[in-house]
């Protein structure tokens, strides 16, 4: 039996999906034989409809992008699920768990599944496997000493790092990232969502560096 969800947002509205697929079925391994009995009803685009998870995993390994995300989980951060969830929809390299290995999946919306993820004990091990890959460590952070995002050319292949909701970016991250970049604010309050503000980041590098065509 499959382990995935019927549904990715049960009782969050209306169906989402497809039903049964009509005989005759398409013929091909990546088609899963009970998602074209039962009907699909994953968060996945249409082109990967009734495919099995493995394959739309080895689809998309083809052309990840060369950016990675990393994010602090020192209290388990609702929104490192929405983090995910984004490193998945603009097709990052690898999502990297630092601190504790358990997260908070809800916000994932099931897409931790389609991508992989890494976990790392401590922001220096995480800089040590950057060091060797040899990608740099952007930080994200509003904290006096980053440079403004908007004014900055992310590089092609990178660690985009997020701290924690409130806290921000511990002490150990600023001293392990080669640069920290801050996000433009013109309101009262004095920071965003740390989802929110992964999202921009992540679709900075994507203005800069994929091919929207």
């Amino acid at each position: 039996m499959r382990d995935e969800p019927v549904q990715y947002d049960e009782g969050y509205g209306t169906e989402v999906g497809v039903g049964p697929h009509p005989e005759p079925w398409p013929a091909g391994e990546h088609y899963d034989p009970e998602l074209l009995a039962g009907g699909d009803r994953r968060n996945v685009v249409d082109r990967y409809r009734y495919w099995t998870r493995e394959a739309i995993v080895a689809d998309l390994d083809t052309r990840r992008h060369d950016f990675h995300v990393a994010v602090e989980n020192w209290n388990h951060d609702f929104n490192i699920g929405s983090v995910v969830r984004t490193a998945n929809a603009f097709l990052a390299k690898e999502v990297h768990i630092v601190g504790k290995r358990r997260w908070n999946r809800r916000g994932a919306m099931v897409t931790d599944r389609y991508q992989h993820i890494t976990h790392h004990p401590d922001v220096a091990a995480l800089a040590d496997w950057a060091r060797a890959e040899g990608l740099p460590v952007i930080g994200i952070d509003n904290l006096p000493g980053a440079v403004p995002l908007e004014t900055t050319e992310l590089p092609r292949r990178c660690v985009l790092l997020f701290g924690q909701e409130g806290p921000g970016l511990t002490e150990e991250a600023w001293k392990h990232a080669e640069r920290v970049c801050s996000i433009a604010q013109f309101g009262s309050t004095r920071s965003i969502n740390a989802g929110a503000a992964a999202a921009i980041a992540m679709h900075a590098w994507i203005r800069a560096h994929a091919d929207i065509g």
